[in-house]
Formats: structure tokens, sequence, C-alpha cells
């Protein structure tokens, strides 16, 4: 299929990974170029949610505002927002493996920056920001990369086990960096976790460096031409079931994924904790992503009802969370709150790439990351603002009431589909069967 021809969608409103399913949950890991990607994400994500941690933790002790680690979110994201689309472009543009080379080196030399200025005693509030900013115009081309290279590695019968496990990847790091983070704030302060994160790509530069290129399914580069981002716009409009998902992860990730703002605000204003506290609730949060990445690695399929279904409990479970009056309950909840969060991710993720033309990949991916991750400068300071002024309890259940209400709506709308659809096709068999 050409890129400008835009394919029909499935009646069922659902894909599956290829003809053969995967057979186990880690069964991309038998491919020698994943597992080499693999074990360099593992190291960089750890020191990633230890810069994370650190990053929010920092802003908050200089200014002592929610809004201000809001501020911070958003200018990391705002890159997306502003050239995401862009980013896809270039990134159907040209081969992946030495992109990605490229976005990792220059994302460590932020790290390394920030945690200089912080060891030397020289930062202010402003080279933070000015730091996520940079890293968020990296990102703008290393996510979109990074998710389309995933597909050249593995091959379309394992894509969906490789994304479920690049999540579990993600989410185990995240069980060791906020507490590694959260004793070493503690201990010598925030410095140390920003060098630890910048030293820390060298591990996946040297993983896509011993690459064995002649077993990669390389994509051929879109050649450079005119309208190729409106290109891309029109392919996702024509296809409810990729821009009705991308609506949902927008909505969820705007305003349901604040957990930076919500955690920090409820360890300090309402349980009166401190760096450990913020540490080991975002461990435990962490444990469910993990279950919920494993066992969409298990499942293997990626279904829109899934996605639906696991986008309205993330967003109840959330108001439920905001009003419990206990931090150990609060706690327990994240567990399942981060099991359904991730869900909604990896089905989201995986249906999109899966459906989506290989040439077009990088364009559908890279709106999906602008909507995902690019709504935050504006969900961040909204939310930061309503948990400053109203208190973290109604910002939390007001991110929970938005993504609920959404995933409510876009799956009326999913299921109106279907069943025209379904109307649609059972017409056309009744015609033919008139024509015999």
């Amino acid at each position: 299929m050409s890129p400008g021809v835009v394919a029909p969608p499935r009646s069922d409103l659902r894909h599956t990974p290829g003809d053969t399913p995967p057979h186990s949950t880690f069964g991309s890991l038998r491919i020698r170029n994943y597992r080499l990607f693999f074990t360099g994400q593992v190291i960089s994500n750890t020191g990633t949610w230890m810069q994370r941690i650190a990053q929010d933790w920092l802003v908050l002790s200089l200014t002592g505002s929610a809004a201000a680690v809001g501020i911070t979110t958003a200018l990391q994201f705002l890159p997306m927002l502003l050239f995401g689309l862009y980013g896809g472009v270039l990134v159907d543009r040209l081969p992946k493996r030495p992109l990605l080379i490229f976005t990792q080196s220059a994302m460590g030399a932020t790290g390394l920056a920030l945690g200089v200025l912080t060891l030397t005693g020289q930062v202010h509030v402003w080279h933070v920001y000015a730091t996520a900013f940079v890293l968020g115009l990296v990102t703008v081309v290393d996510n979109p990369a990074r998710q389309t290279f995933v597909s050249e590695m593995v091959g379309p019968d394992q894509l969906s086990n490789a994304v479920s496990l690049n999540s579990a990847n993600f989410q185990s790091a995240r069980l060791v960096g906020p507490a590694v983070a959260g004793v070493l704030i503690g201990a010598v302060g925030s410095g140390y976790a920003f060098v630890f994160n910048g030293l820390s790509f060298l591990a996946p530069i040297a993983a896509l460096l011993l690459m064995r290129t002649t077993e990669l399914r390389a994509v051929e580069p879109t050649p450079r031409g005119k309208g190729q981002l409106r290109e891309g716009l029109r392919y996702v409009a024509g296809r409810p079931d990729l821009i009705w998902p991308i609506v949902l992860v927008g909505f969820i990730g705007t305003f349901g994924f604040n957990f930076a703002i919500w955690l920090t605000a409820f360890t300090g204003t309402v349980f009166h904790s401190g760096a450990q506290t913020y540490g080991l609730l975002n461990t435990l949060m962490a444990v469910g992503s993990l279950a919920g990445a494993l066992l969409a690695a298990r499942r293997g399929t990626s279904r829109l009802r899934v996605l639906v279904a696991a986008a309205v409990v993330f967003g109840f479970l959330e108001v439920v969370a905001a009003m419990t009056p206990s931090l150990w309950l609060f706690a327990f909840l994240l567990v399942p709150i981060g099991m359904f969060g991730l869900t909604v991710n990896v089905t989201a993720n995986s249906s999109i790439q899966m459906a989506t033309d290989p040439a077009m990949r990088g364009r559908v991916m890279a709106l999906y990351m602008m909507v995902f991750t690019g709504g935050t400068p504006v969900g961040a300071p909204l939310v930061g603002w309503i948990t400053d002024t109203y208190g973290a309890r109604l910002g939390f259940a007001a991110g929970g009431a938005i993504s609920m209400i959404a995933a409510v709506v876009i799956g009326l709308i999913l299921a109106r589909i279907a069943g025209l659809r379904l109307r649609e096709l059972g017409g056309t068999r009744l015609i033919a069967g008139e024509a015999r």
C-alpha cells in the first residue's frame, strides 16, 4: 500500500500482531538486536527515573510550589506539542539507528549539564526550566524514532509483545530509580542523580552500535517531498480506529497523568512527609505499571475495547484515591492506578502501530506522542494551579473525572462505528446472496 492510500478500517475495530501469536511473555527477547536494545534501555531508564524524581524535588525545594513543578513538566513536553509532527516527518525520512545514536547522546548531555550545575551550587530554577525544554526538543525526534525502531528490530508478529516489554522495561526501572533517587537526595542531594542519568545513556548508545544491521527489517526512508505533514494528518483523519484512540490518550495524557504534581503535593501538603515517601509512592505505582505491562505482553493482542475499559477504570480509581484519608490506603490504590494507566498506554501504542502503514508510521506515532505528551503543557500548569488553589485532593479528582468521562464518550463513539460497520457488512452479504 502506498503512503497516500488510506486503508479501510477494520470492521471489528481491533488488531492482532500477525498470523503467529507471540510464543511467550518474553518472546521478543529471543531476537538479538532487540535484546541489546532492551538491556541498554534498562540502564538508561533507571537513570531517567532518578532524574525525574530529583528534578521534581529540586524544583519543589527551590520554589515551594506545585505549580512550578507543573511548569517544569510543561516545558519538557511543550516542544512535542509545537514540533511533534515535524519530528515524525524527519523520522520517516531518516534511518532510525544513527538518528537514535544522536538523540541518546544529546539526552545524556542534558543530564550531565544539570548535574554539574547542581553539584557546584550554581543551580537556579530557570536552569531546570531550560534543561527541561532542551530535553523536550530532543524528545521530539527521539520518541517516534524509538517507537518505530521497535518494528524494525522484531517485525510485525512480535510487535505487540515488544511494545509491552518496552513498557515493562521502563516500569522495572521505575521500581529502582525512585527508590535510589530518594535515598540519594536525602543523603547527598539531587546532583548525583542527574550525573548518573547522563552517564546511563552510554548503555543504549553501545547497544545501538553493537547491533547487526543485516538483521534489521529497515523501512525504506520516505523521500523528501511537499505536503508530507498534511498527508499524515489526512491518513489519520480517515481512520476512526486511529483517530479516536489518539483523542482518548490525549485526554488522559493531558489531565490524568500529572503524577509529578499530585504525588509531590500529596507527599508534602496532605501527608506531610519527605523525599523517601515520594520515592515510595512512585515505586508502588511502578509495581502496578509493571504488572500491567507484563499482562499486556502475555495477552499479545491489542483490542480497542480493552483500551476503553482500562481508561474508564483508571479515571475512576484516581477519583477514589483522591478522597482516601490515609497515606497507606492512598499508596495501595497507586498500584492498580499504575496497572490500568499502563494498560491504556500499551494498548493504544501497539494497536495504532499495527494498524498503520510502515511508510506512515513515523508521522502517526509522532502525532500519537504529540497528543499523549504534548497535552502536558496545557494540563500540567492548569492541574498545578487547581492543586495549589483548591488542594491536592480536588486536583487529583478533577484529572481522574475528566479521564473517565472522555473514555466513556469515546467508547460509545467506537461502539457506534463498529455497529454501523457490522450492519454494512450484513447488507453486503445479503446483496451478494441475492445476486447468486
